[in-house]
């Protein structure tokens, strides 16, 4: 037997339960047929938790997840909590706590998967996003001031420090070395494209770019580099999504194009995220939510939980596995599933797990 990964599991709200079965399936399926042990073991985060006790998280939280390898989670948000409460009370916080400074979002249409965009089809949408995790707008200086009034002053920065740059683009060249298409076996080069606005955030995006050829030329002279203005590169995805291979870029950039990018490669319910720290603890999603509505149905689509492991398993180095779980749900979209839509699929949640973990 190979290597033992301790996974911790949190299932969560809604459907999250029920996708994160599907997923224990395909995980339990590739450990076995390439040599590998998972010990998985569940964490009650989550609204009924809250609701129970008055809870978010025990302040230890973050100190007993760091023991894990992994954390695989299936969805936050309850209908008996209000927005916002679980959402920064979990996941930014463990995201923070955790430091998880990387959110790492595959785009790839999956054959039999419908896109919105006309004449596109998987060998056109097959590309990455890795998006700048932990500072930016979202977490910069800001206040309000004589609010209410009609001088009510609002002021939200986009703070970023050297350090936090240079970490993100070194996981980008390193990733698109790894799996960039030309590692893949799909194209000539492997390119990385920072994503930014140069021509009006002169001063945030004068350090990205500076430090992005900085790091590429001297450190990564094997990995092409170019550049996309923000806007341009939205207009891109719809138009000619095959341009792209890994993109880079910031925290709020990236939240705009990833969501963009997941209702081209068939919507939320094939979209699979990773909040990474390369040194640390990573956790892994599927994107869609916790659909309340769903609860209990058994005919939720649980590709993206599925897709999640799979991306957890590549991230732990356990790329061949990882490859088997992606090839099963493949073959999946393109022979048996008539939708991803809840209740479209032809078969139930449970259906969907089985015929994956047997494909792999």
């Amino acid at each position: 037997m190979g290597k033992t990964y301790q996974i911790a599991v949190i299932p969560g709200d809604g459907t999250g339960p029920e996708v994160v079965d599907e997923g224990r399936k395909a995980l339990k399926a590739a450990a076995a047929k390439f040599d590998f042990k998972l010990e998985l073991t569940d964490f009650d985060y989550g609204g009924e938790r809250y609701l129970r006790t008055g809870e978010i998280l025990p302040d230890n939280a973050a100190d007993e997840l760091r023991r894990f390898d992994a954390i695989y989670l299936g969805a936050i948000g309850h209908p008996g909590v209000k927005p916002g409460i679980l959402e920064k009370g979990i996941l930014l916080r463990l995201r923070f706590e955790l430091d998880q400074y990387i959110n790492l979002r595959p785009v790839r249409l999956y054959p039999g998967v419908e896109t919105p965009l006309k004449g596109k089809g998987p060998e056109h949408i097959d590309y990455a996003v890795v998006r700048e995790n932990s500072g930016g707008i979202y977490t910069g200086t800001g206040g309000i001031s004589m609010k209410g009034t009609p001088h009510e002053v609002a002021v939200q920065s986009m703070v970023y420090n050297r350090f936090q740059v240079e970490r993100c683009l070194r996981y980008a060249f390193d990733y698109t070395r790894k799996f960039g298409k030309k590692a893949r076996g799909k194209g000539d080069t492997n390119t990385l494209a920072l994503v930014g606005k140069t021509n009006v955030l002169t001063f945030v995006f004068d350090l990205w770019e500076r430090a992005f050829h900085e790091i590429g030329e001297r450190d990564y002279p094997d990995v092409k580099r170019e550049y996309y203005h923000v806007d341009a590169t939205c207009m891109y995805m719809v138009k000619s999504p095959e341009w792209f291979d890994v993109l880079v870029t910031s925290n709020m950039f990236g939240d705009i194009i990833t969501d963009l990018g997941a209702e081209t490669q068939g919507g939320m319910g094939i979209a699979a995220g990773g909040n990474i720290n390369p040194e640390g603890v990573s956790m892994f999603e599927p994107i869609g939510g916790s659909a309340p509505k769903y609860t209990g149905k058994n005919i939720i689509n649980p590709l993206a939980a599925i897709c999640s492991g799979a991306m957890m398993l590549e991230t732990l180095g356990e790329i061949d596995a990882a490859r088997a779980i992606e090839e099963a749900v493949k073959d999946v979209t393109a022979n048996k599933i008539k939708s991803l839509a809840a209740g479209k699929m032809g078969f139930s949640t449970s259906e969907v797990g089985d015929m994956v973990a047997e494909r792999v």
